[in-house]
């Protein structure tokens, strides 16, 4: 008799259903695995050969044959050990096989039958919940994170004795978890970097909240010690809490990448991903011969700050064009093409120069117009389009870095005109399926950034002046409108616009 055990496969970020169907035939002692199973898969015959012996079963001493239907999908992981083990010891009537019907089964065994956490538990339950599956074993240190599904049993579980004891006498306790409680109280603590603690740079802070208020792109151009890197993680601090929905996107992301904990099993805040400058273009947009999430992907709904800006190759600078525009990034291989979101806000920091000191007030600059020239042309002209806010942060002055009386406004206060205004964004977009001002295609930048007649004769004489593209001349009407929310004004006035434009494009001759 063949016996059927439920599990599932993640491709890209989603989950599809796998049969584990497991036969025993008269035939010398071997076991077979087949359906596409990769390397961590093939290896499980030896794993789990030991772990039921080791756990005091009787494993077959003729041929086991296991196929992972459907057979034409590519299956990957090490959570298939605990499935494959279920359907032999059902074979051995060491479980009665009629108990698992509205069972699925996710988890790596060790040789002695000790069940090992997995990666990417989230998205697979998702997918068994839309499946059908009313009931899933998981690891015990991916319990919690599988219970974030609301609608589907989870069960924990230590060893394989515990999970067949689970269908013979003594069940497993149910893991439940309070997602909207617990993601309320986790977004509430506090940040290590403060606005607070950062002096001056009253145009530079602004510029930020602007940017976390929007969802905007943001580069700032200064000289070393001008306080752009400590901004720059200040930045995390005044971004608004994650919604529910997005902490499990996110979540699911990190899941996959076995970033998650097993005592934070959900995403609570915005991330935060400081790239080195050596990083590789695949390093930044992901990839490899089964296409696994970048840089931009795990700095989804949060923010990818880029420091020494211009010291990345230009080739990996150039993969951001795309992902920038669309907020998502589809890899394609020659198997098969994912597509995972992308929906982040590139912050940067570089110098003016090579020396890094061209328009110091403080120190003078050692580099020839070749070289200036040379070192700002590495952000090619479409790249810079596509970040709407560019501002000069320059050092502070003897006075401003003495004057320790002073106090700042703290990241507690900006954050709270931050959330305020995306509060406005969402129930303005709730119909467009868009949550902020950055993400307005430019058929709903002519529906929400209306402009009276003489704001339109101040943006006749910008594009001229500047020579805004089509797209830099929308990123200006969205930024204008960011920043009329914050103010809390309905319509986008004249003064808001001339706000906007202050953070227009660079040019290395102003510095």
């Amino acid at each position: 008799m063949v016996n059927k055990i439920t599990t599932a496969t993640v491709i890209g970020l989603n989950a599809y259903r796998v049969f584990v169907e497991v036969d025993v035939l008269n035939s010398l002692p071997k076991m077979s695995i087949v359906g596409l199973p990769d390397t961590a898969i093939n290896e499980a015959r030896d794993r789990v050969r030991s772990a039921i012996k080791n756990s005091g079963f009787t494993f077959p001493s003729k041929k086991v044959v296991v196929n992972l239907a459907p057979a034409d999908l590519k299956k990957e992981g090490s959570n298939f050990d605990l499935p494959i083990a279920m359907g032999i010891l059902c074979e051995e009537e060491a479980v009665n096989s009629e108990l698992l019907k509205d069972y699925a089964f996710l988890g790596e065994l060790s040789l002695d039958g000790t069940l090992r956490g997995v990666n990417g538990v989230l998205p697979l339950v998702l997918g068994l919940k839309e499946a059908g599956v009313k009931n899933v074993v998981v690891p015990s240190v991916n319990s919690s994170e599988a219970a974030l599904v609301e609608g589907i049993n989870v069960y924990g579980a230590e060893h394989l004795c515990d999970v067949v004891n689970h269908f013979v006498e003594t069940p497993l306790k149910q893991v439940h978890i309070d997602v909207s409680s617990y993601l309320k109280e986790k977004s509430q603590e506090e940040y290590l970097y403060d606005f607070k603690d950062v002096k001056g740079q009253q145009k530079a802070k602004r510029a930020l909240e602007i940017a976390a208020a929007g969802g905007h792109n943001l580069l700032m151009i200064g000289s070393p010690g001008s306080g752009k890197t400590l901004m720059a993680k200040c930045f995390a601090s005044i971004l608004p809490p994650l919604e529910l929905q997005e902490a499990l996107e996110l979540t699911k992301i990190y899941s996959i990448c076995g970033l998650l904990s097993g005592d934070e099993p959900l995403m609570t805040k915005r991330p935060f991903r400081a790239v080195h400058h050596t990083a590789s273009s695949n390093g930044i947009i992901g990839g490899g011969s089964n296409p696994k999430p970048g840089e931009i992907t795990l700095a989804h709904r949060g923010v990818l700050f880029l420091d020494e800006m211009v010291e990345f190759p230009r080739n990996v600078l150039e993969v951001l064009r795309q992902p920038l525009e669309d907020g998502e990034i589809v890899i394609s291989r020659a198997k098969n093409s994912i597509k995972y979101p992308a929906q982040f806000m590139l912050l940067g920091a570089m110098n003016p120069c090579p020396c890094g000191y061209l328009g110091d007030k403080e120190k003078q600059c050692t580099c020839s117009d070749y070289q200036i020239n040379r070192y700002l042309s590495r952000l090619s002209g479409p790249l810079l389009d596509r970040i709407d806010l560019q501002i000069e942060v320059s050092r502070l002055t003897p006075q401003e870095l003495m004057n320790a009386n002073q106090e700042e406004e703290s990241s507690a206060s900006i954050r709270e005109r931050v959330v305020k205004a995306r509060k406005i964004q969402a129930e303005r977009y709730k119909n467009d399926g868009i949550l902020t001002n950055s993400e307005l295609t430019s058929k709903l930048v002519k529906k929400y950034c209306q402009i009276d007649k003489p704001s339109s004769e101040l943006m006749k004489v910008a594009v001229v002046k500047y020579q805004l593209s089509g797209r830099r001349y929308d990123r200006i009407l969205k930024i204008a409108r960011t920043i009329a929310d914050l103010d809390g004004s309905k319509d986008i006035l004249q003064n808001h616009l001339m706000q906007a434009l202050q953070y227009r494009m660079f040019n290395k001759d102003e510095f």
